[in-house]
Formats: structure tokens, sequence, C-alpha cells
């Protein structure tokens, strides 16, 4: 039975169905028993399953390098297991639908992945379900593992998996959007009322990608420290060990933390408060070489910062240039962690730490060499590399085409929210692509009313740093989106060390935040947005 028959045929029990309205445990039951096969134009649909979970305390398969705690309270809930492939492209992808039994709230929720991951499964299906959304996640036919792309990034004859890299950029995304819209009116007997993306990282570069590509697909997208940029973010990731190497430097967590901590001391009072946050830190004027001659005690020893080591600093912070000086990215904001740009080998001697994402783009995409050794490149070899990843692959994963005129006129509503100290994705780009949409679309005021840009000193990658993040962004969408209602601000917090709240009322890029000299500096309304 297709799907045109077979919500025909459920019409009957819609009143049943409404958002916020419960369903029968009976009715759910037989309804995940009895779901049609979806159809997902462009692709072959290989399999389909479908089981109630009781609901309870799920432990959703780790991410790997880090483990996924147990996800508490979430409530029963129909799972729903499509396999797919795409004829030529020899691949297998599953998508995962989890549907609440009860409570729906009338919404449908596609969720992003995290590093190398298409998606990341439960971990992010668990919370959608917990606030009564469908909700679907794809693998794009990858394993779940954000840092390694070693099991599909080549394929049998050492060359790029151009199929599989397509997946992951942008088709598998859009398939399991297809996929889980179908299912979700398959099992409820009507449409989701709205669609909404969630993710952040790689699964806020995928939420750009729907804009860009899809612009149908969703009502509202969260896309938070979207990887965009990709070829060039990731490859500029390997500056700091570009400058290290060509230097013969390399400082010791301590004396980067040293440069840190004398930045956010310089410009952390701009804002009209000495909170520890540098308000805005590309207007932090802190030059490293006022550094030099100062003493630093590291592992119980005096260590002399000298003019090489700020030196390798201010480079680390301009950011990537050619041999010529020219411009290619952008360095790591003043006041962002820097510590874990070196590491102690095993003779003690610092040596450059790997941040595996950027480092598996170099060797397998690059390079497609999995043996290559990033870590010693040259001014020259770094160029030549940066630009053989926008020839090659900003078309298929650049995910930076500024013209969202479609997704505009379709209703869409695009959010997203970034660091200011993030280490992993530099918040610039982000920066960058809002001016390009501007440009492109002909002014503010035609970006505003769709797309906004919210900005977190001292926030970092996805979550609070030592400035809070926001605590609950998908619900400023989801009001924008259904009532009309544009976050004049985005409402952030985070815990200090000693159990208090601090909370701020994160801005919309381009203004930023100023104290206003009176209120509790730890509180958001002693502050007011105004332009930089």
């Amino acid at each position: 039975m297709g799907f045109a028959r077979k919500s025909a045929v459920l019409t009957a029990t819609a009143g049943l169905l409404l958002a916020g309205c419960s369903t029968p445990a009976a009715q759910a039951s037989s309804r995940c028993s009895s779901l049609a096969e979806p159809e997902v134009p462009g692709a072959e649909v290989v399999s389909t399953t479908a089981e109630e979970h009781p609901g309870g305390t799920i432990d959703p398969p780790p991410v790997p390098p880090d483990p996924t705690p147990p996800i508490e309270n979430v409530p029963p809930h129909c799972a729903v297991t499509v396999v797919l492939t795409h004829p030529g492209a020899h691949d297998e992808v599953t998508v995962e639908v989890w549907l609440p039994l009860e409570n729906w709230n009338g919404r449908f929720q596609g969720t992003g992945g995290a590093g190398w991951s298409t998606g990341v499964s439960a971990a992010a299906l668990a919370p959608a379900v917990k606030n009564g959304y469908a909700a679907a996640a794809t693998d794009g036919g990858h394993e779940l593992n954000s840092i390694d792309p070693s099991r599909w990034a080549l394929d049998e004859q050492g060359e790029v998996n151009l199929e599989l890299l397509e997946n992951f950029a942008s088709r598998s995304l859009h398939d399991m959007t297809v996929v889980g819209k179908a299912v979700t009116a398959d099992f409820y007997g009507e449409p989701a009322r709205y669609s909404y993306w969630n993710g952040c990282s790689t699964g806020g570069r995928q939420g750009f990608m729907e804009a860009q590509r899809y612009p149908g697909d969703y009502d509202g997208i969260l896309a938070s420290a979207p990887a965009i940029n990709w070829e060039r973010f990731t490859t500029a990731s390997q500056w700091p060990h570009v400058v290290m190497h060509e230097a013969g430097v390399y400082p010791s967590p301590c004396e980067f933390e040293a440069f840190t901590e004398a930045a956010i001391e310089a410009c952390d009072g701009a804002d009209g408060v000495v909170d520890g946050v540098i308000g805005d830190p590309l207007r932090c004027g802190f030059d490293p070489a006022e550094l030099v001659g100062t003493q630093v005690l590291c592992d119980g020893e005096e260590t002399t910062i000298s003019a090489e080591t700020a030196e390798v600093v201010r480079k680390i912070w301009d950011g990537p240039r050619t041999s010529d000086g020219e411009r290619l990215w952008y360095g790591l904001t003043k006041g962002t962690l820097l510590s874990n740009l070196t590491t102690p080998g095993p003779d003690g001697t610092m040596r450059p730490a790997t941040f595996p994402i950027a480092d598996s783009w170099v060797r397998y995409f690059l390079k497609q060499d999995p043996e290559f050794d990033a870590s010693a490149l040259t001014t020259e070899e770094f160029e030549e590399l940066f630009e053989q990843a926008q020839r090659d692959y900003n078309d298929i994963i650049g995910t930076d085409d500024p013209d969202l005129s479609e997704f505009r006129e379709s209703g869409g509503k695009l959010l997203t929210w970034h660091g200011m100290s993030d280490s992993l994705i530099y918040p610039q780009g982000t920066i960058r692509y809002w001016h390009e949409v501007v440009r492109a679309l002909g002014g503010q005021h035609r970006v505003d009313d769709f797309f906004r840009v919210f900005l977190a000193p001292g926030a970092e990658h996805c979550s609070a740093g030592r400035g809070p993040a926001p605590v609950d962004p998908l619900g400023a969408l989801v009001e924008w989106v259904e009532n009309g209602n544009a976050p004049d601000t985005l409402p952030a917090a985070k815990t200090d060390g000693s159990g208090q709240v601090i909370t701020r009322d994160l801005c919309p890029y381009p203004q930023v935040a100023q104290y206003d000299g009176e209120g509790d500096p730890n509180q958001a309304d002693s502050y007011r947005c105004t332009t930089a």
C-alpha cells in the first residue's frame, strides 16, 4: 500500500492525532507494525522495519572519541528503520525515525551529525522525542565515528569515495527528510504542521546545506557553530602546525595559556565590565610581543617567554597567509584556548597536538595517503593544499552559497549562534557568510526577517566556556516560525565554579552587548545591545 492510500485510510483517526493530544497505546502499536514503505526519489528502499520501544533510560551508541551519557525519561515511541541505496553508488544508508506514541507536538525534527558522523542516532533522537517531536537521523552510509573517516573515505582503488562524500555533504540529509516526513505522516495520519532542523558543528553545516540546496525541506533551521566553508576551515586548522614547524618552536600548553590570559586581561573591560570574557575579541588589539621576557611558572619551573614564541602566537592569531602575505583564512580569536595545540611527547619535549578531523581531511581527501604527516607542512605546501581543497571540494561540501533567496521566499527562518572562543570552527567564517548573504540579497533589511546570527562571547564549541551559551535556541526558533516573533536577543547562561548561574542576552550580529555600569554584571538585564 502506497503512502497516499495509507494516509487516506488513517484519515478517520486524525482527530486523535492533533498536536498535544494523547494517542491510545493500542492504536499506536498497531500503526507501528503496519507502516508503509516510503518512496525516496533518486534512491531505492532496501528494507523498512519498525518496532515499539517502551522508553525509559536509553544508552545511545557512543560517538567516538567520546562516550554518550544515558538519556533518561525517554517516552514510549515507535522506532522505524529504513535502509536505502542509490543506484550505482554501492552504498547502504540507514535512516532512523522515532515517533512518540503519545503527546506528539505536531512537529517533525531533522537531526544533524558531528564531525565525520552524518548523524548521531539515538543521541539526537531521544532528546527530540522527549520534547514531543517526531524525529529522524541518518548515518549517510558511514559508521558512527566523528573523528575517523578511514572506513569510507577512500575506495578500493585508494581514491576519494565521492559517492559517500556526497552522502555526508548533502544527499543523505534530503533523503532523511523525505523519509522522516513520509513516515511521520503515515504514522499519525496527517503531515507534521511544522518541520525543523536541529544541529551543531557538522549538524550546523548540514542545516545551511538544507537552506541552500533544499529550501523547501524545513520551516525553521537551527544551525549552530556551523562547519560551513568546510574545505577552508578544516585545511586552515593545520596552520598552527605550519607556524610551529617552520619556526622550530613548540610552546608548552602553559606558555600558550599565558598568552590567552594576557589577551583577556588586556581586552576584558572593553564591554564595560571585567568578567574574564572578551566581549568582542575581533577588536582586541593585544600584541603578543608584550609578553616577551615575562616569567611563566610551568610545572613548578620558571619559563621566559621568548620573542620566537610570541611570533608563533601572533601568526596563529593572525591566521594562514601565503608566502607572499596574502590572507587565506582566519586564525583563532584572542581569548580562545591555545593550550590544546601542543602536547608532551614520550621524551617530554613538546610536539603538535592533532585535531583529528582536520588531520584526516588532509590525509584522506587531499593527499589520499593515510600515512601522510600533516604536522610538518611548509607554507608553500599548505598554500597548495588550501587551493586544492577549494578547487576539488567547494562545490561538494563548501556549503557557502550566499543566495538564500529561495529559502527566504519559502517562508523559512534560519537561526544560528556561534561561540566567539570556538577553537574548532572559527566564528569569523560564520560572520563572513552573514556579510555575503547581506550582499547577495541586497542589504541587512532583507536578511533580518529570516536569518539571524548570534555571537556568544567566551562560549566554546557548541557549549558554554568562560562565557554563557544559549539555553533554548530551538524554542526561540519555534516562536519565530509559528508566531512571527523574531528573536531580538537570545537568552544564554552558564554556571560558574561556585554554582552561581550567570546569564546574558546574546545580541544579533552586528550588535554587541554593553554593560550599563549599574546593574549586577552577572545578570542579563544589566546589558544592552549596541552597534559595535
